[in-house]
């Protein structure tokens, strides 16, 4: 594989003692002190009443994420890329609940909330877009997976992409085998053009394992949750540093990005 190149644009992060960008870049660039304090996401200034009633937390951190990340981008043409380990664990637990009591009724709410490309579609509509969108899994490499995905996606169109990595806790009984600690984002516009941007990336799949290894404090969030494995790119980024990290991906493969600030 071809190393994919991109350079970075907007950026946004929502998570325990993280509460977005602007209140956060000195925090992850090592220049301030981070506590843990849980991260609540703002009602999603973009979706209509109806839409907003419908939205779960999760959806609302996902896109209070997007909606810092893409400040001054033309919101409707901009394509996306949404990654998410759980999906909405909320919106599940509740539907099986339903499914067990009598009568089995399942709330035709919940089960639009229930898929996996939620997120993205209450985006797109609050955007009035209509430009591709991609939602993916991945478990633990879901950021990974998002990455390289929404990386080619700007190599073969050329074209500026969303990327939102997202999670939140999963409800009993499923917290007792998918450990989720805490609600986290992460966006990022990623473009092909260097004007304005923040850094330039250098991305490559690798054969072999990648350990993971997190360390204390800040970048232990990565340990409870997945969409938290952005932390280390983060860092570099407000850091303006240049970096080689080893994004773990699948049991025999890794990838590797290389950070070099503009």
């Amino acid at each position: 594989m071809r190393p994919l190149r991109c350079f970075v644009g907007g950026l946004s992060v929502l998570g325990p003692g993280l509460p977005g960008w602007s209140a956060s870049e000195p925090v992850l660039a090592g220049l301030a002190p981070w506590s843990f304090a849980e991260a609540a996401a703002p009602p999603p200034a973009l979706l209509g009443p109806a839409e907003r009633r419908r939205a779960g937390a999760t959806v609302r951190f996902a896109l209070a994420a997007a909606l810092e990340a893409t400040e001054g981008e033309d919101r409707a043409a901009i394509e996306t890329v949404f990654a998410s380990a759980n999906g909405d664990g909320a919106v599940i637990g509740a539907m099986m609940a339903a499914m067990h009591e009598p009568g089995g009724a399942i709330s035709p709410t919940q089960f639009h909330n229930s898929v996996h490309n939620a997120a993205a579609g209450y985006w797109h509509i609050a955007a009035g877009s209509t430009a591709p969108s991609l939602s993916l899994g991945g478990h633990d490499g879901a950021f990974a997976a998002g990455l390289l995905a929404a990386m080619s996606s700007v190599a073969a169109g050329a074209k500026p992409i969303l990327l939102c990595a997202y999670d939140a806790p999963m409800p009993p009984p499923f917290d007792a085998v998918r450990r989720t600690d805490f609600a986290f984002a992460a966006a990022m516009v990623l473009r092909v053009r260097p004007e304005g941007a923040r850094a330039e990336l250098e991305l490559a799949y690798r054969e072999g394992a990648a350990p993971f290894a997190p360390s204390e404090g800040l970048d232990a969030l990565a340990e409870g949750n997945a969409a938290a494995r952005a932390l280390p790119l983060l860092r570099a980024l407000a850091g303006r540093r240049a970096a080689v990290l080893r994004l773990p991906y699948l049991d025999d493969a890794h990838l590797e990005l290389r950070v070099a600030p503009c």
